[in-house]
């Protein structure tokens, strides 16, 4: 499980919760339907926001069930949002592209234990495959997030090629170096892309425009927020940071930030729903504490273990559902709802996070 958008436990109305486990324990059993237990592995908080939006603009054309006992709720049922539905089916494919992203990103950069680069890149293409065979269930073509991923890719080497250009080469004047946005570009061009086809799905196509502007900002966000937090280990390792190949600074990144989110919040208001209130939370308020927390956070003092200890770790954090971190987890030693996913009260300190919410909670 991964992704910036995760609604506050502590305080956060427990309607809004409720709604968003609905889509998240969704999204996880769509992909074990659609791929196997496995694909669960993929579950992203931040592309079930897909399903949310489907189902905002057109509630009736997102069937619900009620789902048996899971480990991950504490063995109890709960309602959540059946594998038919055509957002959760666009979600779940969404989740699989991306995370066969990442891992052919690890072996790019040198991030995949010794050996295992074969493995990852036959992994991602099996969730590859998966993932477009989901998402053309939506009617999604896939195809623009797995040419997302290569032009990604090929944009980073650009940058590293630019930063490592011998200034006396007697070959032709190197490309002119890549701005911070150019590289984050690929991945706000696919979000766009698929909140946009939330539209097709709703049939709203009037909400396509305001919902491809809103992609474009919260994927600005998302990989802004990804390079702020990764930034110290992976100039560690020497891996590719766009912050650090561009010289941005914490600052220059923070603003970039602030006006996405408030660009996100404007085309928000564009948006015709017939429930907006989890979309608003998500989306409005979730993302701006996810804004606050990762520019609030500060750096881990300690070196990181191998990737043998971080793999077994990172496998233990979700079979616990992440009340159980390691020591190097910047939650470790927090109160259980500050460490649970599905409790996760880090996201702010308020006393009021319901304030003007009317579920009575």
């Amino acid at each position: 499980m991964f992704g910036i958008i995760r609604p506050c436990g502590e305080h956060g109305c427990a309607a809004v919760r409720e709604a968003w486990r609905a889509h998240l324990c969704g999204l996880c059993l769509t992909l074990r339907d659609g791929h196997g237990h496995a694909a669960r592995l993929a579950t992203n908080y931040d592309t079930l926001i897909l399903s949310v939006l489907t189902e905002a603009q057109f509630p009736a054309a997102v069937p619900h069930r009620t789902a048996g006992p899971c480990a991950l709720r504490g063995f109890r049922s709960a309602d959540v949002v059946d594998a038919r539905a055509r957002g959760a089916r666009l979600a779940a494919g969404v989740s699989l592209v991306l995370a066969a992203g990442k891992l052919r990103d690890q072996v790019a950069d040198g991030d995949a234990a010794p050996g295992t680069g074969p493995a990852r890149r036959l992994l991602a293409a099996r969730w590859e495959e998966g993932g477009a065979r989901l998402a053309s269930g939506a009617g999604f073509d896939i195809a623009v997030l797995s040419a997302t991923v290569d032009r990604q890719l090929e944009r980073e080497r650009r940058a590293v090629a630019a930063l490592t250009a011998e200034p006396d080469a007697p070959a032709e004047p190197p490309a002119p170096p890549l701005g911070l946005l150019e590289l984050t570009a690929p991945a706000e061009e696919a979000v766009a892309a698929a909140f946009a086809h939330t539209a097709v799905l709703a049939g709203r196509p009037g909400n396509a425009a305001a919902l491809a502007e809103a992609g474009t900002f919260f994927g600005r966000i998302a990989h802004l927020l990804d390079a702020v937090e990764d930034q110290a280990d992976d100039d560690e390792r020497g891996a590719f940071n766009p912050l650090t190949v561009t010289g941005t600074g914490r600052e220059a990144a923070r603003r970039l930030c602030d006006d996405a989110a408030h660009g996100l919040s404007l085309a928000l208001a564009d948006l015709d729903l017939e429930e907006r209130h989890l979309v608003d939370r998500l989306l409005g308020v979730e993302v701006r504490q996810a804004v606050e927390r990762t520019f609030g956070a500060t750096s881990a003092s300690y070196r990181r273990p191998g990737w043998v200890r971080k793999s077994a770790a990172g496998v233990a954090t979700f079979l616990t559902c992440g009340v159980w971190r390691p020591r190097w987890s910047k939650k470790a030693g927090r109160p259980c709802e500050d460490r649970c996913y599905l409790g996760d009260g880090s996201c702010c300190d308020c006393p009021d996070c319901c304030n003007g919410c009317d579920c009575g909670s």
